[in-house]
């Protein structure tokens, strides 16, 4: 895996990792050389490499050694740069996405895995063998019960949460838009990125600063989703949603922009709302419904049980990595 420092993919890849050893499954993390990652998977004894540009072949070689050194049965590829990094061996190399990448960079591998059924549904498109591509999804942490964290907002006040990078994809400034139709309401978005300096500028020109709270990169999702009363996702381009996982393993509504992983994971109405992406005010309507009394945090918390919690994901992992090797 040769992922950015931080972000969704990166930190699935840790829990998956970490989940699949505790179950008895033989792990090697291979990665991008990171010192916090590799803390967090030091019981593994991971491999960092320097997973350069297009010239770099030493990593290549590198990752080719350690794995005649592990002796796997089957080798995941984790998104573009990791599974260009693979060669074919005494292993079956499958390659997972997370979104709609280029095919190119998948080109040795034998297998594919997406996390959602529209991800699959696109690489069969393009021509794979359907009986090559697999859908795996994603759990999320059980974030029930936290302890909820301290926010810079008044006591009592209405909280909305986001949680990403503070990238144009996720559509914060639409959700600031549609924050000066739910006075009172605060807002707290948790992430870091090239945004910032314009997300601030915008809640100052739409008056709403007082009520926007962006918390930098944080770790603690669970208290933070304690702390608030909805999880807002606005963006524009999602292809799955683990902050949608993650507030339903906490019992809280979900409001989100019809993305497409959040299309496919929510049922509107019964354990979540979506609407109509770049539309603010239709954004505020939502979030002032959820809001109010309802089920939706119950319907959500049901819906993880039963499919995104940690065991019956990893059982499919299992099950599908098995029949593989």
């Amino acid at each position: 895996m040769a992922g950015a420092p931080t972000g969704g993919a990166e930190l699935f890849y840790e829990r998956l990792a970490l989940a699949q050893s505790d179950a008895g499954v033989a792990v090697l993390p291979i990665m991008r050389t990171n010192a916090g990652r590799a803390d967090h998977l030091a019981a593994l004894n991971p491999v960092q490499l320097p997973f350069g540009g297009p010239m770099d072949l030493l990593t290549s070689l590198l990752v080719r050694r350690a794995l005649r050194r592990f002796a796997p049965d089957v080798v995941v590829g984790w998104m573009s740069r990791g599974a260009a990094a693979c060669r074919p061996g005494p292993w079956v190399l499958a390659g997972r996405l997370g979104g709609y990448y280029d095919l190119k960079y998948y080109r040795r591998c034998q297998h594919l895995i997406g996390n959602t059924a529209g991800i699959v549904d696109w690489i069969r498109g393009q021509g794979w063998d359907p009986a090559r591509v697999h859908h795996l999804p994603n759990f999320a942490p059980d974030l029930l019960g936290a302890s909820p964290a301290v926010l810079p907002v008044p006591d009592g006040a209405p909280t909305v949460l986001a949680l990403g990078r503070l990238h144009r994809n996720k559509a914060f400034d639409v959700l600031l838009r549609a924050m000066p139709l739910l006075p009172g309401v605060h807002l707290a978005i948790a992430g870091t990125g090239p945004e910032h300096a314009a997300l601030l500028a915008l809640a100052e020109r739409l008056g709403v600063a007082d009520r926007v709270h962006l918390l930098g990169w944080r770790a603690d999702t669970g208290a933070l989703l304690a702390a608030a009363r909805v999880l807002v996702c606005p963006s524009r381009h999602e292809p799955l949603g683990n902050v949608v996982l993650e507030a339903w393993s906490a019992a809280r509504p979900v409001v989100a922009a019809d993305a497409a992983g959040p299309s496919e994971l929510i049922r509107p109405g019964l354990d979540g709302l979506l609407v109509p992406r770049e539309n603010a005010p239709a954004l505020a309507d939502a979030l002032r419904t959820a809001l109010q009394p309802n089920g939706l945090g119950a319907a959500g918390r049901a819906r993880y049980l039963a499919e995104f919690a940690t065991a019956p994901v990893l059982a499919q992992w299992a099950d599908t990595l098995g029949r593989l090797g």
